[in-house]
């Protein structure tokens, strides 16, 4: 694993905390019917949202799920503005018409969240292929769930993304669970690493807890595709906290898995291993923490305040093809 120096890890942590932050939150104000939709949290997946977009550039694009919200943030989304997209204000990233399930920001490479299992790898292949027709010097991730390897979607982007060499990195969060299955259950393949060879491409499994090890990986694979050696594939073992979806009672999962996959929190990895190290005091670490919670403070009040997009707004950004 290549090193991390310590004022890059607190920052690390520090956007894992405002991601954790900001998802607790938007939980409980969808609970309390604050904020509309259906909601997708990334709880307990921080640390493969963080390290992965910690080592990219402005330039590069991300395609992520209808769990994205984590991933827009690591990737540079405004706070204020992503809480007022879950609120449907016009302040929003996408004006309040977007929601949680589609938020987006193509301003910062974010080209957006998405409903459709798999539908992140073709969208992701598709800004590679035309970085690479305009001799730009960016790379692409696709974000996706173990889930959409059952999809068509995966096999065609990854097989063509094999082909023309193209500049995207794959990057699967494998939570054990498809919506509400075990994934297990659904395949009988060894893991979604190995997958990777059969098209030919390099593929890696590694701790999608560990922060550390998701920057230094993704690192390692950006920077292959930024030398022209085609797409990579990597496989971030993690877990989600939640249900499928916010309300979810989660009944298929035992108690006692969640209880262990708690233990290794990627926020308590990162803090341990801060101590351990003697990079930060104690009193600092929860000052970080702190500050996440009153920077999500901050984007409720703003997202509160914001106003409802207008009847006009009902025809723009509306295109017929």
């Amino acid at each position: 694993m290549g090193a991390v120096t310590a004022i890059s890890l607190l920052d690390l942590f520090a956007r894992m905390c405002l991601i954790r932050s900001f998802e607790n939150r938007v939980g409980a104000l969808y609970r309390a019917s604050e904020i509309p939709g259906f909601i997708h949290t990334s709880l307990g997946q921080e640390a493969v949202a963080v390290g992965v977009c910690s080592a990219l550039r402005a330039a590069d694009t991300i395609a992520t799920t209808h769990r994205g919200h984590g991933h827009c943030l690591a990737k540079g989304a405004d706070v204020d503005a992503a809480m007022a997209e879950l609120f449907g204000k016009a302040s929003g990233l996408c004006k309040g018409k977007g929601g949680s399930m589609h938020i987006a920001d193509p301003r910062l490479g974010i080209l957006g969240a998405n409903a459709i299992v798999g539908a992140s790898l073709p969208l992701a292949t598709g800004a590679a292929l035309a970085d690479k027709l305009l001799a730009r010097d960016a790379v692409s991730v696709a974000f996706f769930g173990e889930g959409a390897v059952n999809q068509g979607a995966f096999h065609e982007a990854v097989n063509l993304a094999a082909i023309w060499m193209l500049p995207v990195v794959f990057v699967c969060e494998n939570n054990m669970y498809s919506e509400f299955t075990e994934s297990r259950l659904m395949s009988r393949r060894e893991s979604v690493s190995a997958v990777g060879p059969a098209y030919g491409i390099r593929s890696e499994q590694l701790d999608g807890n560990d922060v550390e090890a998701v920057h230094a990986a993704t690192t390692e694979a950006v920077a292959d595709c930024r030398a022209g050696n085609g797409p990579v594939l990597l496989e971030a073992l993690t877990y989600r906290w939640q249900g499928h979806y916010e309300g979810d009672p989660q009944t298929y999962k035992p108690n006692e898995e969640a209880a262990a996959w708690k233990q290794r929190d990627p926020l308590l990895i990162a803090k341990t291993r801060i101590e351990d190290q003697s990079l930060a005091t104690a009193h600092e670490v929860d000052a970080l923490v702190a500050e996440a919670e009153a920077r999500v403070d901050r984007a409720e009040s703003f997202a509160r305040a914001s106003e409802f997009p207008g009847a006009d707004e009902i025809y723009t950004d509306v295109y017929a093809g």
